[in-house]
């Protein structure tokens, strides 16, 4: 075994003190330790949930893994989701304890995003996501300002929800519920909460979902709903200098930015705290009036693709 390869927890840990990838000077040594520094806060948000994760490999492009490859270790925990849009089986891993995440870290795994729901039950997920996403550039202040309108939006509703940055440009704002809403009710609700704040201040926030359409203004995501998934608290982000996804507590998130929390800070500034799990609301009872007001307005995705097809079918008129 050479200097830049050892073993924790029975797995092989290799070439650590290659460079990452191509994108920033980070090794795999630099990623391996920052996951098992923060592996109790990590752990938790990933446990029994079916797992999707962002590679990376120096001279390639990064790709998403969601299908485990023949190659997995037997005792990596699996669970088989069938996939609607490829009308398959996935058999996605449950990163359920510290070998299975260095496993993950050995292979390069950066990003870890897990669904919104536990494989006891997937189709009840136990979180409502907004995603604060601000135009392209240095926007995240105003996907801050953004995330207010939302906790306003919420607070309206007698509901509360905790922030974190999503580690890239944006900010997640998450919303504990009880285990009696469905898939469908969380959703609908999801897109009248973003409806509420988008109305709360129409200069700055939209629901457009299609992008020309948004004038510049944050765009309030109201998709992260049913089998979708999201950057998981703590999980680092493939970006320069390899922010984290990282818990603000709602009266410090003006004073901070993406790049306050990286790979390299974040342990310090957590030393044994979970700041996730202490600023997250108990589960709360999903508003009737608010899933009933979400049914009357469309799927974003629905009604962008029968927007997009309307407008190309103006441009061959007009041609």
């Amino acid at each position: 075994m050479s200097e830049a390869d050892e073993t924790r927890d029975g797995v092989a840990l290799t070439n650590l003190d290659q460079p990452l990838s191509d994108r920033d000077d980070a090794t795999k040594r630099d990623l391996v330790d920052y996951l098992d520094a923060v592996r109790d806060r990590i752990l938790p948000q990933l446990r029994g949930r079916p797992l999707s994760v962002i590679r990376v490999r120096p001279g390639q492009p990064p790709f998403m893994q969601k299908n485990l490859p023949r190659y997995t270790p037997d005792w990596v925990r699996r669970a088989s989701v069938w996939a609607e849009a490829s009308h398959r089986e996935i058999s996605y891993a449950l990163c359920d304890d510290r070998r299975t995440l260095l496993w993950f870290a050995n292979q390069r795994a950066v990003e870890y995003h897990p669904t919104l729901a536990t494989v006891a039950d997937l189709h009840r997920p136990t979180h409502l996501i907004l995603d604060l996403d601000p135009p392209d550039g240095d926007g995240f202040r105003a996907a801050v300002d953004a995330a207010l309108l939302v906790r306003q939006a919420l607070a309206d509703a007698g509901l509360a929800g905790a922030v974190k940055t999503s580690g890239a440009k944006g900010v997640h704002v998450f919303v504990p519920v009880t285990d009696e809403p469905t898939a469908e009710e969380l959703a609908a609700a999801t897109r009248a909460l973003a409806v509420r704040a988008e109305r709360l201040d129409p200069a700055l926030a939209t629901t457009a979902y299609i992008k020309e359409d948004r004038g510049g203004r944050v765009f309030v995501d109201a998709t992260r709903a049913g089998g979708a998934t999201v950057a998981a608290a703590y999980s680092p982000r493939l970006r320069p200098g390899m922010p984290v996804s990282f818990p603000v507590d709602w009266a410090d998130l003006t004073e901070v930015t993406p790049a306050d929390f990286t790979i390299r800070t974040a342990p310090a500034l957590l030393a044994d705290d979970d700041p996730w799990a202490a600023l997250m609301p108990a589960p709360q009872p999903l508003p009737a009036d608010l899933v009933a007001e979400g049914r009357t307005i469309p799927v974003a995705r629905v009604q962008a693709m029968h927007e997009g097809k309307r407008r190309a079918r103006a441009r061959r008129e007009a041609g």
